[in-house]
């Protein structure tokens, strides 16, 4: 099964975030960026997909600066065969998920895949939108939020993450799939699966080379932090009656969340 994996670099989750002079960055020095989460998952399933056929390619396809062929290293170090870095930190630095769906459905156009995959989120942004975007632009079908995958025949049956529950589709090949946790247990890299990664192929282009100039639908006017949480109120009583009293009173009168 051949399979495609569209990654981003994000920073770690554990960095502390300071926003930029501009009031609409985060200061980048001193971040340590890392593979999104989400896109760890699909990577994975990937992985197993092309194990579980016996052959296949698993390629990987990632938009960012100079810093971003760290990600791909890491996933040719799990496993996946080839990768394609467009690296083009102008045309990273203004894209929007419309913009950076464009360059990706040009980098992949020319790709032999079944599956195309990515994580269902970039955990830096939060958008959500380059999937259903790939979809419209590549004329696939797109599956979001994929907690299973089973394909056979030409056809894949997909258990998604709904409200309140799951639904299960089926769906041709080729198609678009956005991987949720929960689909499976992302592997480390072992030391020789890194060491090979130093000399799997990457191809790098620029956004130029794949005939793509879309400019972004949205830019960022401003950002800012999260407020500081409040210290927390100590509820005193003499006894359980008297507290729990004290709390109700807090909730409704305070809080107002009662």
């Amino acid at each position: 099964m051949n399979s495609v994996v569209c990654i981003k670099q994000v920073p770690d989750t554990e960095t502390l975030i300071k926003i930029d002079g501009s009031g609409a960055g985060i200061v980048t020095d001193g971040v340590k960026w890392v593979m999104n989460a989400y896109d760890e998952f699909a990577v994975e399933e990937a992985l197993k997909q092309k194990e579980k056929a016996g052959s296949g390619t698993v390629g990987i396809v990632s938009l960012g600066p100079d810093r971003a062929i760290e990600a791909i290293r890491t996933a040719l170090a799990m496993g996946a065969d080839t990768g394609v870095h467009i690296a083009d930190a102008d045309f990273y630095a203004k894209a929007d998920p419309y913009a950076t769906a464009a360059v990706l459905a040009a980098a992949v156009k020319g790709m032999q895949f079944d599956a195309l995959w990515v994580g269902k989120q970039a955990i830096d942004d939060d958008c959500g939108q380059v999937p259903a975007i790939l979809g419209e632009m590549l004329g696939l079908p797109v599956v979001t939020m994929v907690i299973k995958f089973e394909a056979a025949g030409g056809k894949a049956t997909v258990t998604r993450e709904i409200e309140g529950g799951q639904a299960v589709l089926e769906v041709p090949l080729p198609a678009i799939f956005s991987a949720q946790k929960g689909l499976n247990e992302p592997r480390y890299a072992s030391l020789p699966g890194i060491m090979k990664a130093k000399k799997k192929p990457v191809d790098v282009k620029k956004a130029a080379d794949l005939g793509v100039s879309q400019a972004p639908m949205s830019t960022i006017k401003s950002m800012t932090l999260p407020p500081a949480r409040q210290a927390g109120k100590k509820i005193e009583g003499d006894d359980a009656e008297t507290k729990a009293k004290a709390l109700a009173k807090a909730l409704h009168d305070e809080a107002k969340v009662i």
